[in-house]
C-alpha cells in the first residue's frame, strides 16, 4: 500500500458534473482527507497542478486473450496497456482458448488478477464453447463472477437461442452482449459496403448485417424484459433503432468504440490497405461516425469503450485481406475522446467522465467509486487540454496494432491509482 498526497488538483464528480479544487491524503489505501492546501509530512506527493481527478475509469470492452493466445496479450500486459490509458477497470470477453465459458476459467481469470492495478471483470460467454447451440450454465457463471455474457465475435445467430439466453441472464440479472452481425450478409467481408469499397474492389460488410441484428435482438428484449446491451455500434440506422427502442422503454443500453467515431472508411484507402484499418464491424461512412457522435451526444449510446483487440505483430503484418479483425485502443481512448468528442464540444469534460466511469458500472451493476473521505482510493488523474503525439514508446499492451501512432491528440491520462497502487502513464 502506497501513502500518497495528491496535490494541487482539482476533484470533479461525474455525476453532478461538479469541480472542486483540492488535496487528497490517501493513507492504506483509503481516502483519508480531502481539502485545500493539505499538509501530507513525509508522504510522497503526486503533483496534479492543472490537473483533474475523477473516479477511476473503465472500459467494458477488451480482449486479454489469456487463456490460450499469450502471444497477443495477456492479464498483466493488457492491464498495464488499461492503467496507461486512464483505467482502473476493465471487463473482459470471453474469446480465450479455452472460452470463458465454465466456473474455472472465470475464478482463474479473477485469481491472476487479484494482484494488479487495474479490477478484471469477465464477461462469460453466452453458449458453450461460443458455438451457438446450447447455453452455457448461466447462474453459475454469474455466481463466480462473470458480469454478463456474450459470444462476443460469434454473433448469436439462432432467435430461439437468443431469446431463451435473454431469459435466462434476466433471471441471473446480467446483460447479454451481442456483436451484431447476421454473417450470412457479408460473410467474411474486409470493409463497409460503400463507395470506398466499390472503388477498392474489397469484400464488403454491409451496413444491413448489423441492423437486422440490432433489430430483432431488440425485439427479444422488448418481449423477455431482459437487459440487452448492444456492443460496438457502428451505423447510423443501429443508432436510431436504439434511440426508439429507449423511447418505448426497452430495456437495452449502447456503446460506442473511439475508433468508430475517430475515422471513416475512408483511412482503409488513404492507409494504403493497412491491416491497423481493419477491424470489426468495420469502419463506416462519414454520416455514421456523425450519428456515433450524436449518440453520444444524447444518451442514445451510453458508454465509451475501446473494444481493444491486441494481436502478434506477424499476424497482422500481412496482406489486408489476411489479416485478423482489431486494433488495440486502451492507450488512445482517451486522446481520441478529447479530441473528437471534447474539443468540438458534442460532449462536455463530464459527460464523457460518466461515459468511461459511471454507465460501464451500471450497466454491469457494479458499484460506482466515490471521491469521498473513507472511500477505497479508485482515482484517474488527467486533463483534456493538453496536445501530444501518441509515439509506439506510448504503448504499453504487448501487441502494436493501432492505426493511431504519429497522431496529435487533445487530452492526456497521467496516472491512476487503485488498490493501493499508483500507476503514472508512460505518456507523462
Amino acid at each position: 500500500m502506497l501513502d500518497l498526497l495528491v496535490a494541487g488538483g482539482t476533484v470533479l464528480a461525474p455525476l453532478a458534473g461538479t469541480f472542486q479544487r483540492a488535496d487528497l491524503r490517501i493513507i492504506g489505501g483509503t481516502i483519508a482527507e480531502i481539502g485545500p492546501n493539505l499538509d501530507g509530512g513525509a508522504l510522497p506527493v503526486l503533483n496534479a497542478r492543472d490537473r483533474l481527478i475523477s473516479p477511476g475509469w473503465m472500459d467494458m470492452h477488451v480482449h486479454l486473450r489469456e487463456p490460450g493466445q499469450e502471444h497477443k496479450e495477456t492479464i498483466e500486459t493488457g492491464c498495464r496497456a488499461a492503467a496507461a490509458g486512464g483505467f482502473t477497470a476493465v471487463a473482459c470477453m470471453p474469446n480465450t482458448d479455452p472460452p470463458i465459458d465454465s466456473r474455472e476459467v472465470v475464478h482463474s481469470i479473477i485469481e491472476r488478477a487479484a494482484n494488479l492495478p487495474v479490477d478484471v471483470y469477465p464477461i462469460a460467454c453466452v453458449s458453450r464453447g461460443r458455438a451457438g447451440i446450447d447455453l452455457t450454465e448461466m447462474a453459475e457463471l454469474a455466481d463466480s463472477g462473470a458480469v454478463a455474457f456474450s459470444d462476443d465475435g460469434s454473433p448469436v445467430q439462432s432467435s430461439g437461442l437468443m431469446r431463451r439466453a435473454l431469459e435466462y441472464a434476466r433471471m441471473c440479472q446480467r446483460p447479454i452482449i451481442n456483436h451484431m452481425e447476421d454473417l450470412t450478409m457479408g460473410p467474411k467481408g474486409h470493409m463497409h459496403e460503400g463507395l470506398v469499397s466499390t472503388r477498392l474492389g474489397l469484400k464488403p460488410v454491409p451496413a444491413l448485417s448489423e441492423e437486422s441484428m440490432v433489430a430483432r435482438d431488440l425485439m427479444l428484449a422488448e418481449l423477455t424484459g431482459a437487459h440487452l446491451h448492444v456492443a460496438h455500434v457502428s451505423t447510423a440506422l443501429s443508432t436510431d433503432l436504439i434511440r426508439g427502442a429507449k423511447a418505448r422503454g426497452v430495456r437495452v443500453t449502447a456503446e460506442a468504440c473511439t475508433h468508430h467515431f475517430a475515422l471513416t472508411d475512408e483511412a482503409v484507402e488513404s492507409s494504403g490497405f493497412s491491416s491497423d484499418t481493419k477491424m470489426h464491424p468495420p469502419l463506416r461512412s462519414a454520416e455514421d461516425v456523425a450519428a456515433i457522435k450524436s449518440g453520444l451526444s444524447d444518451g442514445t449510446l451510453d458508454a465509451i469503450c475501446t473494444d481493444h483487440a491486441p494481436h502478434a505483430p506477424f499476424e497482422k503484418e500481412v496482406e489486408f485481406c489476411t489479416a485478423p479483425y482489431g486494433i488495440i485502443g486502451l492507450e488512445t481512448a482517451w486522446g481520441l475522446t478529447g479530441t473528437h468528442l471534447i474539443s468540438p464540444g458534442t460532449l462536455s469534460v463530464a459527460e464523457a467522465v460518466r461515459k468511461v466511469c459511471v454507465a460501464p458500472r451500471r450497466i454491469f451493476g457494479l458499484p460506482v467509486p466515490e471521491v469521498a473521505v473513507g472511500a477505497s482510493a479508485n482515482l484517474t488523474v488527467f486533463d483534456a487540454t493538453t496536445e501530444w503525439t501518441f509515439t509506439r514508446e506510448n504503448i504499453c499492451s504487448k501487441a502494436r496494432n493501432t492505426p493511431f501512432i504519429g497522431s496529435i491528440m487533445t487530452g492526456r491520462v497521467w496516472a491512476i491509482y487503485n488498490h493501493g497502487q499508483l500507476v503514472k502513464s508512460n505518456s507523462s
